[in-house]
């Protein structure tokens, strides 16, 4: 369940409380924005424990820890740090929660899930990315996550109900199947808007009627959501 930081080399210690401050120092900024003023504990926590550069590419280590988006192949990337670490404190996930992960992309975002949450399924539209994303946190001990090839927009309703859904793409709209698997009480946090358009973070609230409330958080700017087609 936990990650195991093989393969570490000296200073990533260092580097990893520098990247904590970059985003400590960057909730601190955006917290007119987010209402966030400082993250969970928890959430802290998971980001000082997961090895940030078992998930980038080879000859981007030295980039790992930067508070920067990086690209990681089939025009994907793995997020920023603070905008990984803002949506997971949003999600409000608790020890017991069972979460799903649209993008799973290197597996960055969903090692941090897996340290807050009892379980944790990804999907991912890109197959290349699918399997070496569950190579990967399987090689660093996580047995909490499950990561499957597919398309995120219908989610994964054979483990619904969720109380927690992530997306880390950015859609014109928020999926309706991904409503229709949020747990009444639970919350659905993705970017909302076009590519290479105007975004905004947004956080879904379920209510226990069925009933939504959504918040505009953080104006962001995300690679677009992959569907896949009928035929794949």
């Amino acid at each position: 369940m936990k990650a195991t930081d093989e393969g570490g080399k000296p200073g990533r210690e260092e580097e990893r409380r520098a990247m904590l401050r970059a985003i400590e120092e960057e909730v601190r900024a955006t917290a007119a924005w987010t209402g966030r003023a400082e993250l969970d504990p928890r959430v802290r926590e998971a980001l000082a424990r997961v090895p940030r550069h078992a998930f980038v590419p080879p000859g981007e280590e030295a980039y790992a820890y930067c508070n920067v988006a990086r690209p990681i192949g089939c025009g994907q990337t793995i997020s920023q740090p603070y905008i990984v670490a803002i949506m997971s404190d949003l999600a409000c996930i608790g020890p017991d929660d069972t979460v799903l992960e649209v993008g799973t992309g290197s597996g960055y975002q969903a090692a941090i899930l897996a340290e807050l949450a009892r379980r944790v399924y990804s999907v991912e539209a890109v197959g290349e990315l699918a399997g070496a994303a569950r190579e990967r946190l399987a090689g660093l001990g996580y047995r909490n996550v499950e990561v499957r090839e597919g398309d995120g927009w219908e989610g994964w309703p054979e483990h619904a109900p969720f109380d927690a859904i992530l997306v880390t793409a950015a859609a014109p709209e928020v999926p309706p199947p991904l409503v229709e698997q949020l747990r009444p009480g639970g919350r659905l946090v993705m970017p909302l808007g076009r590519p290479f358009a105007e975004q905004e973070l947004i956080v879904l609230e379920k209510h226990g009627d069925g009933r939504t409330t959504t918040r505009e958080v953080l104006p962001v700017a995300f690679v677009p959501l992959v569907r896949r087609r009928p035929d794949v």
